[in-house]
């Protein structure tokens, strides 16, 4: 556990542009691909969206929102999985953690629990099944576990791995 915050996988804050960019070459697909995606939810100008793919000491960064995070991976999620005739879009969540993230990313990618267990062994950290299920329970839960950063820094690692085998 993390000596701060007393959760498993917790350290520095992560971005949600880091978050942004990790997709991005995790499917390899080019900015206006990206900005697409988005576009399936909500409408954003081009030159706004390549702000929000710059690293955070480039000239020109814009800081990417929970909202837009939140619009961007369901867009993610329309993008690889088509959209619901029979349910309206999702409006973008205001506030997102890591657990939302995760579980975003668990539809867009079609991943099951062990599916998620398997990539982040491939990063060669080892984690149980009950820790993965914990991050998934709603909060309140007695099992519930917050995601940390880490967590979802080994995730996004291991999708990268699984995705960009010449990496």
């Amino acid at each position: 556990p993390h000596a701060t915050c007393g959760q498993p996988f917790c350290d520095t804050t992560m971005l949600n542009n880091d978050i942004l960019r990790s997709v991005r070459f995790i499917l390899n697909i080019s900015d206006k691909r990206m900005l697409a995606i988005l576009q399936h939810v909500e409408p954003y100008a081009d030159d706004d969206f390549a702000a929000l793919l710059k690293k955070d000491d480039e000239d020109g960064f814009d800081s990417c929102s929970d909202e837009l995070l939140s619009a961007f991976l369901d867009g993610l999620i329309i993008e690889r999985r088509g959209r619901r005739d029979d349910a309206p879009l999702p409006p973008p969540a205001l506030r997102l953690n890591n657990n939302d993230i995760l579980k975003k990313l668990r539809v867009a990618f079609e991943l099951k629990q062990e599916d998620i267990e398997a990539l982040i062994a491939r990063t060669g950290f080892q984690v149980s099944s009950a820790e993965v299920g914990a991050l998934f329970r709603k909060p309140g839960h007695k099992n519930y576990r917050v995601c940390g950063d880490q967590f979802l820094r080994y995730l996004l690692k291991g999708l990268a791995m699984k995705h960009r085998p010449d990496m």
